[in-house]
């Protein structure tokens, strides 16, 4: 067999929106919406240095519904930039970016071969160096947004030819719940149609499902949220005269997520907290010296910060002071070292004997032995989800999202649920010690009621509507100040 190189690379996802930072500043939202422009030269760079052969692309180019002109422009241009070097590309159109969706009708050049919808169709590839056959190339398109048939049956060799044979497949392999079902196929499917390397799309998370035949998912070229954090690339692929491929993968993404945890254990106030996260900022600024860095905070541990984070403001205010400080950078076109805190993710709770409580013969008690037992079995995570968003199941808007809400998502819900109740219960406890150990007039013991309820989220009955809302106004944004905005669903494009 002749030795020859090839680039594997998959949803490019050219121009596509971020996720959850719509009010970011300009300067930086400007950046994110280049970033996969970036990515895509680095990735003609990367082709064009390491000598390559020929490029496969996987699907999902860019996304039908927001294909801007510009997009398909820019990627008309990195493939006549391949073309002056010689390099070939085999290309595949997946869920986002369909044949039959919108774009600019002009016909590709000889050296791009894009392969269309009915069945896998087939061409061969040349070594730059002496033109000399070196593989064939199948590949299937998307006609339409969804394929749920399994394609990968359709796939065959070419009869009679020794040639190395690629696949290129949009799809979900072995039924992945976190992503949608399209072109579903399984392992035992790809092995089974004896080709000798499956470039795969679709999961923007770098996978390789086996090594002979190579079964590979590149992921996604640059990361898009939170969802997606890592480093973000292409492989190139050596095959040698034995038929053997030698993956490399090589980081294009300009853009680096990150999800970072910091515990509060330990930690005696705000100040030494705010500390903690000053540091954790610069270690990734200093981890990654030439890329932007967007990074969530995912605060665990219990002490006695708790309380500032949860109910005084102290994580939205410390977040806002970031980001000054970053858009300031961004202001002066310093993206590199960039590191702009996406938001902190609440998981703390209070410096307390949980196993105490879980032993306790008490509402408290109870609830948090119904949280651990749900914890453990995902049909009891799922039954207690649908009693208490069943209420909410009536609005059309709400079931649509809670549709797409992960078991992930609904253990973190849960796990947040039961820390919750702990302050706002075991609060509850202390001012009922005191109240009995300290007596006091009638006045006194309805004052502290009042605020027992007011602790615990009830409301007594003599406040007047105005207060409520004020108050409930302010809480809504803290909240939303601190709580990261949701996420794109899932890893799979």
């Amino acid at each position: 067999m002749i030795p020859f190189r090839f680039l594997h690379a998959a949803d490019l996802h050219l121009d596509s929106r971020f996720a959850g930072l719509a009010e970011l500043p300009q300067a930086i939202r400007s950046y994110l919406r280049e970033s996969t422009f970036a990515a895509l030269g680095r990735l003609v760079s990367v082709a064009v240095q390491e000598k390559t052969d020929f490029v496969v692309i996987s699907g999902d180019v860019y996304d039908i519904s927001d294909a801007s002109l510009q997009g398909q422009l820019r990627f008309q241009e990195a493939l006549q930039e391949l073309g002056k070097h010689g390099i070939a590309v085999f290309l595949i159109h997946g869920n986002h970016d369909p044949l039959d969706g919108p774009r600019l009708s002009t016909e590709s050049p000889g050296h791009v071969t894009v392969f269309g919808g009915s069945e896998p169709g087939q061409a061969v590839a040349r070594r730059r160096s002496d033109g000399r056959e070196v593989a064939v190339v199948s590949g299937i398109s998307y006609p339409t947004a969804k394929v749920t048939e399994n394609t990968a049956l359709q796939f065959k060799r070419r009869p009679g030819s020794d040639l190395y044979h690629i696949a290129l497949l949009h799809g979900n392999v072995d039924g992945d719940p976190q992503h949608e079902t399209y072109s579903p196929c399984s392992r035992k499917d790809l092995i089974g149609r004896g080709y000798d390397y499956w470039a795969l799309g679709h999961i923007h998370k770098r996978r390789v499902l086996h090594e002979q035949p190579p079964i590979v998912y590149p992921g996604n070229i640059q990361g898009r949220s939170v969802k997606e954090t890592g480093p973000k690339g292409c492989y190139v692929v050596d095959v040698n005269e034995a038929g053997q491929a030698t993956l490399k993968f090589h980081e294009l993404d300009v853009v680096r997520w990150h999800v970072r945890e910091l515990s509060i254990d330990g930690l005696a106030d705000e100040t030494q907290w705010a500390g903690a996260v000053e540091q954790a900022v610069e270690e990734v600024r200093d981890a990654f010296p030439e890329l932007m860095s967007v990074v969530r905070f995912r605060l665990t541990g219990r002490g006695a910060v708790h309380k500032a984070l949860a109910e005084k403001g102290a994580a939205e205010d410390l977040l806002a002071e970031l980001q000054r400080r970053e858009a300031i950078r961004a202001e002066r076109k310093a993206y590199a070292g960039l590191v702009w805190t996406e938001g902190f993710a609440l998981e703390t709770g209070l410096a307390v004997d949980r196993g105490r409580l879980v032993q306790e013969d008490s509402f408290l008690g109870e609830m948090l032995r119904l949280a651990g037992r749900s914890e453990q079995s995902s049909a009891g995570l799922e039954e207690l989800m649908d009693s208490a968003l069943k209420p909410l199941m009536e609005s059309r808007e709400l079931r649509r999202m809670l549709a797409s809400v992960t078991p992930e998502e609904k253990l973190g819900w849960l796990r947040n649920a039961a820390e919750l109740g702990i302050t706002l219960l075991a609060g509850m406890d202390e001012h009922a010690g005191a109240m009995l150990a300290g007596g006091g007039n009638q006045m006194q013991d309805n004052n502290r009621q009042e605020q027992l309820q007011t602790d615990a989220g009830i409301l007594p009955d003599r406040l007047d509507v105005s207060s409520v809302s004020a108050e409930g106004t302010d809480e809504t944004a803290r909240t939303q100040a601190v709580k990261p905005v949701r996420e794109e669903r899932g890893d799979a494009g």
